[in-house]
């Protein structure tokens, strides 16, 4: 994933985990607001940790279209 996109993704997250914390808070719901702390940051530590699956035509998978053609 591109740097803009996973830094945009990134202050995202963290925007809506922030909105809801106060959320949470203002309705007086402390467990869930402690479980968005907690997931918030979680998910942007790990949009960074964990690469992105990238597929190539050498795992010897078929394509699609081409599965038709080998049944026939």
């Amino acid at each position: 994933m591109p740097f803009p996109i996973k830094l945009g993704l990134s202050v995202a997250v963290a925007l809506a985990a922030l909105a809801g914390w106060f959320y949470m808070g203002y309705l007086g719901q402390t467990g869930p607001q402690w479980a968005v702390a907690f997931l918030g940051p979680f998910m942007v530590v790990s949009l960074w940790i964990f690469p992105e699956v990238m597929r190539s035509r050498s795992d010897g998978r078929i394509p699609r279209h081409q599965m038709r053609e080998a049944r026939s």
